[in-house]
């Protein structure tokens, strides 16, 4: 788990399982203490294991601009983190 600071949030990455698969996502952490948010990433895919999932969400944590008035992560117009032809 990797972890990023921004204005009014901590941005940590992580991994849940979903079924038989696991799905990387992000959790936003209000600095005020309330309670934290969750943002699936890459959601056009799933991971057959956790370590994978996780590592890919440590790439998207640091692929973020910055933060939502709300937490929600701000990427790059197209950013997909996959090498993937367009």
């Amino acid at each position: 788990m990797a972890e990023r600071e921004f204005p009014g949030f901590t941005l940590r990455s992580g991994a849940t399982r979903e079924g038989s698969r696991y799905t990387a996502l992000l959790s936003a952490h209000p600095a005020d203490g309330s309670f934290p948010s969750y943002f699936a990433v890459y959601e056009n895919r799933s991971f057959r294991d956790e370590d994978s999932a996780a590592a890919a969400a440590e790439k998207a944590l640091g692929l973020v601009l910055g933060v939502e008035e709300d937490g929600a992560p701000v990427f790059a117009e197209g950013e997909t983190g996959f090498d993937d032809d367009a």
